[in-house]
């Protein structure tokens, strides 16, 4: 005889996955409001209901900031919306964020036992909902614990109080650095954000355009780090104004670098230097952050071109690409030298991308930018053939004789990769970096070469994910709370 609870997990089963509703493509490229429009409250129920509430749930070791999954969803399920927002919050203090840009398909969503035969359960997008749902009464914090900043009227009888008169720094205001602040926050630190630029947000604010990533929700989400009694300082660029033994020096107990990967990489072929040629950095910061995406009331300098072509095949490419048809561009090329399949962009963003008309150019690879009158008027490609894997697992690239041909165009976008900013580590005794110029850091705790002194996220992994930059910010802030208590090192 079947039981009452099995008979319950197979009608879970059944249950299919709740779309979320979307714009439509053609109205999209005309705007940069936000694509995916998140799900209603009945969607969520709905969606929450589908949560075989594992014994022992996989989906929480799919997640680098170790959220109670289970938890959360289960409160959903209940309509205990505002619990299931502290459940979050109790490891993640930036959740709708999180459920925008993290790519849950490879991580927690991955390990949910519905995958096996099924869609996983929609976590990144049921995370989404509860905070959305907060961020839209305009109230900032739940019932979760503040810090012992004196910014805060109440005290936490959870938090170490006693570590109110330490103070840390926090380089970088980015998902690595809004964390580990956070974190240290609740643990009654004295923190203070060191932010290089005039908003705050490293790559949430400058690097994600409007239409994934909503300025207006980073904001909400950063006022509530903010609540937690942590101080954020703008047009700080520590290594000029300050260095990291300033700060040592100074009355800080330690020091979180969480500066991120910033420096573009190009390809060195001919025609870089031609006007019309950016770097993907520049391109969407000056789109995000000097609000090119805001015209004509704002107007900033920026290709608005019919024809462009963006090199890459990441989150990054994608970005650029979806920019520039929102821009104007009514041909989009998006040129990148493996399949499909290699491509590391989200499954999402790709989809988006193609839905939104941009032409795909695979298999190819630039090897001359061709100017006149110092302006980008062709790309030069020769056309490639997949070989045996690389270091990166992923099948080698390799140029086909004679296959030479150009593309017309008036804009190119470098959407390669970046690398990490010399200008803090340069000035930075006794830190050790790799090779490539990362800092050496260890990968559980964030611990340098230089006493005192932690960093996460891009600057020590290379390029990655946010979520996987907030887990680094999480860990260093476990690992700073025992060296600041214990002085070991």
């Amino acid at each position: 005889m079947v039981s009452e609870k099995s008979n319950k997990r197979t009608k879970k089963v059944k249950i299919r996955r709740t779309s979320m509703p979307e714009q439509n493509p053609e109205e999209r490229i005309k705007n940069f409001k936000e694509v995916a429009l998140g799900y209603t409250e009945e969607d969520a129920v709905k969606e929450s209901t589908r949560c075989l509430q594992c014994k022992n749930p996989r989906c929480i070791e799919g997640c680098p900031v170790d959220i109670d999954i289970k938890s959360f969803i289960d409160l959903i399920s209940k309509k205990e919306f505002d619990k299931a927002l502290d459940k979050i919050r109790e490891k993640n203090s930036l959740p709708a964020i999180c459920g925008r840009v993290c790519p849950q398909e490879d991580q927690c969503e991955k390990k949910c036992i519905l995958a096996v035969k099924d869609k996983p359960v929609a976590i990144g997008r049921l995370e989404r909902f509860v905070a959305d749902r907060k961020l839209s009464k305009n109230s900032i914090t739940g019932n979760e614990s503040s810090g012992c900043s004196e910014n805060n009227n109440s005290k936490s009888k959870e938090l170490d109080c006693k570590s109110s008169n330490k103070k840390i720094a926090i380089i970088g205001s980015g998902p690595a650095g809004l964390t580990c602040a956070g974190e240290l926050a609740k643990k009654g630190y004295k923190v203070t954000i060191f932010e290089a630029l005039h908003k705050t947000g490293g790559v949430l604010v400058y690097g994600i355009p409007e239409f994934r990533l909503p300025k207006k929700i980073l904001e909400k989400e950063v006022k509530f780090v903010e609540s937690l009694g942590v101080e954020i300082k703008l047009n700080m660029v520590i290594g000029k104004v300050l260095t990291i033994d300033d700060m040592l020096n100074n009355g800080y107990s330690s020091v979180f670098i969480g500066t991120g990967a910033g420096l573009p990489y190009f390809m060195n072929i001919p025609g870089e230097n031609l006007n019309g040629v950016y770097s993907a950095n520049e391109y969407l910061t000056r789109s995000n952050l000097m609000k090119a995406y805001l015209f004509p009331e704002y107007d900033t300098p920026i290709a608005r071109v019919r024809d462009i072509a963006v090199v890459g095949g990441g989150n990054v490419a994608m970005d650029s690409a979806r920019t520039a048809k929102r821009l104007g561009a009514k041909n989009v090329y998006l040129i990148y030298r493996r399949s499909e399949v290699e491509m590391p962009a989200r499954n999402e963003e790709i989809e988006h991308a193609k839905q939104e008309g941009i032409e795909f150019i695979l298999l190819t690879n630039p090897v001359e930018i061709v100017g006149s009158e110092g302006w980008v008027k062709k790309i030069k490609c020769v056309k490639m053939k997949l070989g045996e894997p690389d270091e990166s697992g992923r099948r080698r690239p390799m140029p086909i004789n004679g296959s030479e041909h150009d593309i017309d165009i008036e804009a190119v976008v470098m959407a390669i990769g970046q690398g990490p900013n010399p200008l803090l580590t340069s000035t930075a005794s006794g830190l050790k970096l790799t090779r490539r110029g990362y800092i050496e850091a260890d990968t559980q705790t964030g611990k340098t070469s230089k006493k005192g002194v932690f960093a996460g996220g891009d600057i020590v992994t290379g390029a990655a994910t946010v979520i996987l930059a907030m887990g680094a910010g999480k860990s260093a802030a476990e690992a700073i709370d025992k060296y600041v208590k214990t002085g070991i090192w």
